[in-house]
């Protein structure tokens, strides 16, 4: 039985005093986060030690509730402020851990100030502040009330927390965190490589090919109206601030549908294989080139993530290969590496007599490197480990091109001693040239 924690996400309604509630809640964990960086970049700017989580909680949340400007922050519940200040000791210890190199991946930011401008708010509640579902289906909320959810299925186990979501869209949900136990999937002897892509989202390593929807390309017409729209509205106007929820909308409905069928095709994919192996593709990368538009309406990491979840949800194997993984130069059939090759040369022929298809040829090798590398226990790179070359073999001289070379080290080599070509022999003088 495999444990894993999940998150479910249920859109739920509220009632317009209890959106002035949730309203309040989101000022006031942005207000405590904004206070609470704030007192740190002071501090740093002091020379004074950094601001431990115990003492920016008192100062922050408990002192500030006895003050006049910051009294009202007793109308919230106290587990929504605690967790604002939560979010932004992650923040900071993501900064360290990038800064310092023990988080891999992109370098991340330091903190920044929330704004009451950004699209999307959200505050969490936890276990301590005794949030339930009722019999009838209502979240209840401390200070805030019952919201009616539409439960489109059932919690797996009891939520440890819930964080409660408003979107750019003006949508409401609630994301719920449990800890599923599924049993593992019956094993199967299929295992497949991916090859994403751009006319084809996914080549299988088994010859298919799944066509690219591009969501965003079809929906192009109507965001350019609504876009336009929205530049002819005068700033700061009620008519503008409608005209952005409508592009907001659409940029919404985009995103649920790609969503919706990239999670049909990983659980499909995950179900019919045992292993499945991908490119580590460099999405920021070619997010940078003349394809962006492409790239980003075709969703490849949201894409590798649900299939990195999915299978250790359901006990199959999932890896990546590395990127600079020469998938769709080199053979299939001989391993030959052949030269780099343009965009539009869809299929090529191999001195070996292979005929490949582009997409196809690098899904094999992509398989095949994926399999190599888990049958490594270290996951390092597999290479040929040295040999001792023979005496008799000519070598190379460190110190060869040197215009003053060493003799006492050429002899040496003459009379077949043992040295060793990384270090220079003693005397020896290295060349400069």
């Amino acid at each position: 039985m495999l444990f894993v924690q999940l998150r479910y996400n249920f859109r739920v309604y509220p009632t317009p005093g209890q959106r002035i509630e949730l309203a309040r809640a989101f000022g006031c964990a942005r207000v405590v986060f904004n206070d609470g960086l704030r007192l740190r970049q002071e501090a740093r700017e002091r020379g004074l030690p950094y601001v431990s989580d115990a003492e920016l909680s008192k100062q922050v949340i408990t002192e500030a509730k006895l003050t006049p400007e910051r009294a009202w922050l007793g109308e919230v519940s106290s587990v929504v402020l605690q967790q604002a200040l939560a979010d932004l000791n992650t923040a900071y210890r993501n900064f360290f851990n990038s800064v310092s190199g023990k988080r891999r991946g992109r370098k991340m930011a330091p903190p920044r100030f929330r704004s009451h401008k950004d699209n999307r708010q959200a505050i969490r509640f936890t276990k301590n502040s005794r949030f339930r579902v009722l019999d009838n289906g209502r979240l209840r909320l401390p200070k805030i009330g019952d919201l009616a959810v539409r439960w489109s299925r059932s919690l797996p186990s009891e939520a440890s927390s819930v964080t409660i979501v408003k979107d750019a869209a003006g949508r409401y949900f609630a994301s719920f965190v449990v800890q599923a136990t599924d049993d593992p999937l019956p094993e199967l002897d299929s295992r497949v490589g991916i090859d994403l892509g751009l006319t084809h989202f996914a080549v299988l390593s088994d010859g298919t090919k799944v066509t690219a929807p591009k969501f965003l390309r079809r929906a192009a017409r109507k965001l350019k109206r609504l876009q336009q729209a929205l530049a002819r509205k005068q700033k700061g106007s009620n008519r503008r601030k409608k005209a952005v929820v409508k592009v907001a909308r659409a940029h919404a409905r985009v995103a649920d549908t790609r969503r919706d069928w990239q999670h049909k095709l990983s659980t499909a994919i995950i179900r019919e294989n045992q292993a499945v192996y991908v490119e580590d593709l460099c999405v920021v990368g070619l997010g940078r080139t003349r394809l962006a538009k492409s790239v980003h309406d075709a969703g490849w990491a949201g894409f590798t993530a649900m299939l990195e979840y999915k299978a250790a949800r359901w006990g199959r194997t999932f890896g990546r290969v590395d990127r600079f993984f020469p998938s769709t130069r080199m053979c299939s059939a001989c391993g030959r590496i052949n030269e780099k090759m343009a965009l539009n040369v869809r299929a090529w022929d191999c001195p070996c007599g292979a005929a490949h298809d582009r997409d196809v040829n690098a899904a094999i090798n992509v398989l095949a490197a994926g399999q190599a590398e888990r049958e490594n226990d270290r996951r390092a790179h597999v290479r040929p480990g040295l040999v001792p070359a023979a005496r008799n073999e000519t070598v190379t001289h460190p110190d060869a091109a040197c215009p003053t070379r060493n003799v006492e080290g050429i002899s040496a080599l003459q009379g077949g001693e043992d040295v060793n070509p990384r270090r220079t022999p003693s005397g020896a003088r290295r060349c400069r040239a």
